[in-house]
């Protein structure tokens, strides 16, 4: 892929009118991505999601970055769900950097417009549920995408946005395939 330098905040600048025209709805799911451990990263074609033990051959249960008071994983992160148009932006070097590592990477408009926190998506035969908690981005992306973007994914004006994607709690047990819709549940 782009062996040039993390995206510039000028970049990230130039590419938000065509993240932001993504589609409402009905956005396919082009890829999965689970992360067994540590720095490690896999690409089923299906995956099994459960409220219980989350993503299959994920480390979210053993390995969460946040945690309920008991100590317990939180429920909230099971699941990230990623920007196509943003992770095309962000990662270049595809060679030499890891994935991102979000569950699902989908043409979607993730902004807290069109997905409040509360909103049930059906991804394949699961629901999931739009979390509350804000996707900053880490570390890690800092790292390995540059301080630009993470910068860029921060910014005050941006943070409705949802950049970075966002994060969600499963609600309904069942199977995702690459190819499957992610698709907004009607308010009951």
């Amino acid at each position: 892929m782009n062996m040039r330098g993390p995206a510039t905040l000028f970049e990230c600048e130039a590419a938000l009118k065509r993240i932001t025209a993504a589609p409402k709805d009905e956005a396919v799911i082009n890829e999965l991505c689970v992360r067994p451990n540590f720095g490690q990263r896999a690409y089923p074609s299906e995956i099994e999601l459960t409220r219980e033990q989350g993503i299959s051959g994920d480390r979210w249960r053993t390995h969460p970055w946040l945690t309920l008071p008991n100590g317990e994983p939180d429920p909230r992160i099971q699941v990230s769900i990623l920007s196509k148009r943003v992770m095309d932006l962000c990662w270049r070097s595809r060679i030499t950097t890891p994935h991102p590592g979000d569950l699902l990477v989908v043409d979607l408009d993730l902004s807290e417009e069109n997905l409040p926190a509360g909103s049930i998506l059906r991804a394949g035969e699961a629901k999931l549920e739009v979390s509350d908690r804000f996707n900053s981005a880490c570390v890690k992306w800092r790292r390995r995408y540059g301080d630009d973007s993470y910068k860029w994914i921060n910014l005050p004006k941006n943070r409705h946005l949802r950049l970075r994607g966002i994060l969600c709690q499963i609600v309904q047990d069942g199977t995702v395939r690459v190819g499957d819709k992610l698709r907004i549940e009607p308010h009951q």
